[in-house]
């Protein structure tokens, strides 16, 4: 077991890349080879040399919401509403700021026609809240909110940020941050590795808020973990069993795919068909059951997804990696680089 503060490094700030690349599939690629424990550069774009036909490629087709809604007060001064995931009673469950001041009962005005009324205090101090709109809940939202960029990008959202912080196959609006991983691809790139045989397969997660919060307590086991709702459909769970019949291997795009995968996990590297809400929490040491390969970004030190890279990557390699993507100057966290471990 490793603590915490075994999984900290030092950032310089400016390796947090703040905009996307020029182009999606220009980002760097650094592939960890498990087997060699060798680390080498290329292009992601060469990703699509990297699998072959006959395994599996599975995304998270998550969609961002503009969940990020800016308003004022009664007394006029500004308000912040972040939407966290809609409620059976069509209340939502939201962070706000300033929290001392938006207690039950509180409006905050974001747009004519468009308020938001806070109902009560959960738990977990986020807040239960109604939208009041004329008209549609979600196209108001898709109107009048912003992309949630996460705390590490030190600007407001811009034009570019609607299309950029979406993968290219994202459908299912739900996520308050992106499945960074599968940023880089492209139409031609998918292409590509359809035209080689790799069999493309969908999940769903919607990201939530707590995937940037960090571990706090030394002991990891202690961690209490953000709920996020994922799906394996019968599809999906019937092209892992045909990919494993053939002998192939399950390339996982992002944490996100990993989490869906397993959780749902269901043995002989298989998933079942499903919906759940996931807390799980992988971290050394965890014997991965399903996912043979994985493409992932770089990740928050002290970060639950750090963690994970490190169960599956192993603990020394992943932090050697971390310090080579340092010295050779990768960009970081969301619009940065990405590696793949093989």
């Amino acid at each position: 077991m490793y603590p915490t503060s075994a999984f900290d490094f030092h950032l310089p700030p400016g390796r947090i890349a703040q905009v996307p690349g020029r182009r999606r599939d220009e980002s760097r690629l650094m592939v960890i080879d498990r087997a060699s424990g060798t680390i080498t550069h290329r292009e992601f774009r060469e990703l699509v040399e990297l699998v072959p036909g006959g395994d599996a490629l599975v995304v998270n087709t998550t969609r961002v919401m503009r969940a990020r809604l800016l308003g004022t007060r009664d007394s006029g001064s500004p308000a912040e509403i972040l939407l966290l995931r809609e409620q059976a009673d069509g209340c939502w469950e939201a962070m706000v700021h300033p929290g001392g001041k938006l207690k039950p009962g509180r409006r905050v005005h974001i747009a004519p026609g468009f308020d938001v009324t806070v109902k009560e205090t959960t738990e977990r101090r986020t807040r239960l809240v109604r939208l009041e709109v004329e008209g549609p809940v979600h196209e108001a939202i898709e109107r009048h909110g912003h992309i949630p960029l996460p705390p590490y990008i030190a600007r407001a959202d811009g034009p570019d940020d609607g299309e950029r912080y979406q993968t290219v196959y994202a459908r299912e609006r739900g996520s308050v941050a992106a499945p960074t991983a599968g940023l880089h691809f492209t139409p031609a790139l998918l292409g590509g590795l359809d035209a080689r045989g790799v069999q493309r397969v969908e999940v769903l997660l919607h990201v939530g808020a707590g995937t940037f919060k960090p571990v706090e307590v030394e002991d990891p086991a202690e961690h209490v973990m953000h709920e996020e709702w994922c799906e394996v459909t019968p599809d999906a769970a019937g092209a892992i069993a045909a990919t494993r019949a053939r002998g192939g291997r399950v390339w996982a795009v992002g944490t996100t795919s990993v989490r869906t995968l397993e959780s749902l996990a269901s043995g002989n590297g298989l998933v079942r068909a499903g919906t759940m809400l996931t807390t799980a929490f992988f971290r050394p040491p965890y014997q991965f059951q399903v996912v043979d390969h994985l493409v992932t970004n770089f990740h928050l030190p002290r970060s639950t997804l750090i963690m994970l890279v490190a169960a599956f990557a192993g603990y020394d390699l992943t932090m050697e990696a971390y310090q080579v993507a340092i010295r050779e100057g990768y960009r970081f966290y969301s619009y940065g680089d990405a590696m793949v471990v093989l």
